[in-house]
């Protein structure tokens, strides 16, 4: 059995040194805790408002700063995980994340939740630090199984914020649901500071070098590209078609919030795709892996133009099969970029990081921008279409040019 003395080792791992299983569930446990504050909000929005006397379109503030707070942090924090010691990075947003539910839970005003809101989604960006570590602690012939493994706790956090804010703030009140939340938070942190070993920095460059070294590592790294191309292009279809689901639920369908908000339950299927996608890019490469889930991802979107041929049931019957299969093949290819990438240069894996999320999140929004936009002029159609039309090309981007076997 492997011993860990985290308060004295520093995270140099042998080629074949296995990472302890509970470190690794540690690790995904709090990739899942600390990316689930940002949803906790949404269910929550229409008695939180009331409560505190705030307007419907203040209210509607709290979610949007709070992922601003977290793409802000992506891009301005995670680099820094190459600077100094992750481990003392990790602790230090787990303490400030835990700081700022609890500011939350205890906020007077509308003015002080949108304060905590924007600190929740700068601490929260604790899970881009997390996913980095659990890279650098495997070993090369297993660092998709364990990056694999810590995603899955990141997008069970994703899967199941909403639901449990939503029953938590219905029985025992919004405060409670923040309240828990710190307390979850900061149990976690207590635990990584006995469990989590020490990281040895990977450069000595200051703040705006290190900043600025990003560039250098965009110019510089192809396959970084492409994979912040691909998995953009994937996030432009997943973003349109979740921003325009519920509209054409209600307007097709007639079904309320709740019903829609079921559909989310497929994101299990991405769940289910981290580990099995890390497993398959140890044997046989990430280069595979993530033309195989852009290919499903294409099959899936292609798969609801048929929609309008079909009767109501089985259109959605249809939607169902085909929201488990996309979801499935995005997370399988996300899964395997991320391998891919956090092998490029050890030296960098945070800021390497930072890029590709910050590709994603560009994707996202420009799904959710061009969704609205097909949604408006050419109905559920338009959508499919855009959907299928950017996997395609997340898929060509991928088949172009030869596979490639990142280093240790």
């Amino acid at each position: 059995m492997t011993t860990i003395h985290p308060t004295h080792a520093t995270a140099h791992p042998a080629p074949d040194a296995a990472v302890p299983p509970p470190l690794v569930f540690l690790l995904a446990t709090m990739a899942g805790v600390s990316v689930a504050s940002l949803y906790y909000s949404q269910p929550m929005l229409g008695v939180l408002g009331p409560d505190i006397h705030a307007a419907e379109r203040a209210v509607g503030f709290v979610p949007t700063l709070t992922q601003l707070g977290y793409a802000l942090g992506i891009l301005l924090l995670a680099p820094l995980g190459d600077r100094f010691d992750r481990r003392r990075i990790i602790l230090a947003k787990a303490a400030v994340l835990a700081a700022a539910l609890l500011a939350s839970a205890a906020a007077p005003g509308i003015g002080a939740l949108l304060a905590a809101s924007l600190a929740v989604g700068l601490a929260a960006t604790l899970a881009q630090d997390v996913v980095p570590a659990a890279a650098t602690l495997a070993p090369v012939q297993a660092r998709g199984k364990v990056v694999g493994t810590v995603m899955t706790g990141l997008l069970l956090g994703i899967l199941l914020s909403r639901v449990v804010s939503g029953l938590g703030a219905e029985y025992f009140g919004w405060r409670a649901v923040y309240a828990a939340a710190a307390a979850g938070v900061a149990l976690l942190g207590g635990a990584a500071w006995r469990w989590l070993p020490r990281f040895a920095p990977t450069t000595q460059l200051g703040y705006g070098a290190l900043i600025a070294s990003m560039a250098a590592l965009w110019r510089s790294q192809r396959p970084l590209r492409r994979a912040a191309l691909a998995q953009g292009l994937l996030s432009v279809a997943f973003s349109a078609f979740w921003s325009t689901l519920a509209v054409m639920l209600h307007s097709e369908f007639h079904w309320g919030s709740a019903l829609a908000g079921a559909f989310g339950l497929a994101g299990a299927a991405g769940a289910l795709a981290a580990p099995l996608a890390g497993r398959l890019a140890d044997r046989r490469g990430p280069d595979l892996v993530t033309r195989l889930g852009a290919g499903l991802a294409l099959a899936s979107f292609a798969a609801l133009l048929l929609a309008q041929w079909l009767p109501a049931w089985a259109q959605i019957a249809l939607l169902v099969a085909c929201a488990i299969g996309f979801d499935f093949g995005i997370q399988a290819a996300l899964v395997a970029h991320q391998t891919l990438v956090y092998g490029l240069e050890p030296s960098a894996r945070s800021r390497l990081n930072a890029l590709l999320f910050t590709g994603i999140f560009i994707g996202m929004a420009t799904g959710s921008a061009l969704g609205a936009l097909a949604m408006a002029h050419w109905g559920w159609q338009g959508v499919a279409a855009l959907a299928t039309a950017a996997s395609a090309a997340a898929l060509a981007v991928r088949m172009a040019g030869g596979a490639r076997r990142p280093a240790a």
